[in-house]
């Protein structure tokens, strides 16, 4: 129910955030947390890479086609983090990528400046 309670808080925050940038990009906050779902306790309890979560990390790989894309990707992970606030672990998300075999350009990591990705 806590899991359940904190995607749909990660939903929220990410439609929230995307609302002004939604004419900017094909991909949506929502479809980001929805990809990202299943990632939320590995981001914030450790423990195993779930298969679902490596699957969406894969499709939000694939959605992101475009810089725009890309970038408004980015900022709805960033606010997503922010929303998860102390309880996200910056290690593991960072490394969520490669754990899960995609290979992106940029790191993740709250500091990274969205608007530098192409």
């Amino acid at each position: 129910m806590e899991g359940l309670l904190k995607l749909s808080t990660l939903v929220i925050v990410c439609m929230l955030v995307s609302a002004p940038m939604a004419s900017e990009a094909a991909i949506s906050c929502g479809a980001v947390a929805s990809s990202l779902g299943q990632c939320i306790n590995y981001l914030t309890r450790g423990g195993f890479v779930p298969r679902g979560c490596c699957s969406g990390v894969q499709r939000l790989h694939s959605m992101a086609r475009t810089t725009r894309d890309r970038q408004q990707a980015c900022r709805c992970i960033q606010g997503a983090a922010r929303a998860l606030g102390s309880r996200l672990n910056p290690g593991r998300a960072a490394r969520l990528p490669g754990a899960c075999r995609v290979r992106i350009s940029y790191p993740i990591s709250a500091r990274t400046n969205c608007n530098n990705i192409r």
